[in-house]
């Protein structure tokens, strides 16, 4: 995808470009192509992005290591500020405290937004935090034990008996 001149964007008519997306993006290793839509909205002081995309991604499972599909869509929007001091260098000191309303995407009024590293981004942030194969998945299951075999800690033996004494 190439990247959109944001000045062209303000003279486009509706001021909004449409993005049909049927490609691969660089650094997310998918089985399919990313497929879907954007659309980049400049609203004077802003772009308002738009986009819709699905694909399949192969993950590990965080309990059993087996690896599995997954069908990784977003529909999601997003507003980026265009500030002149966007490309500016950072002149604050290292370390310092930034407002919450400080933490928002700005891009400088004349210059290009890149509609792949922002789906990119979006892909990423969708990715599921536990990635499990199957919500009942038992995990790593050491050789010749059984799969229902409940095994308890020795180190818990203690507060099981007491356990068992209260339910008497």
């Amino acid at each position: 995808m190439e990247a959109i001149h944001i000045p062209r964007i303000a003279k486009a008519p509706e001021q909004k470009e449409v993005i049909q997306i049927h490609e691969s993006i660089l650094d997310l290793q998918t089985l399919t192509p990313v497929k879907g839509r954007m659309i980049v909205k400049h609203r004077g002081n802003y772009l308002e992005v738009l986009g819709k995309a699905e694909t399949i991604v192969t993950l590990t499972c965080h309990r059993c290591l087996q690896q599995y599909n997954y069908r990784l869509a977003i529909d999601t929007s997003e507003i980026i500020w265009l500030d002149e001091s966007a490309e500016g260098p950072d002149t604050g000191p290292l370390e310092r405290e930034t407002p919450l309303e400080d933490l928002m995407e700005t891009l400088p009024p004349d210059g290009y937004f890149h509609p792949d590293e922002w789906l990119y981004e979006q892909l990423c942030l969708a990715m599921p935090l536990r990635q499990l194969c199957d919500r009942d998945c038992l995990g790593v299951i050491p050789a010749g034990m059984d799969a229902i075999e409940s095994t308890v800690d020795r180190r818990w033996q203690a507060l099981e008996a007491l356990k068992k004494q209260l339910s008497n």
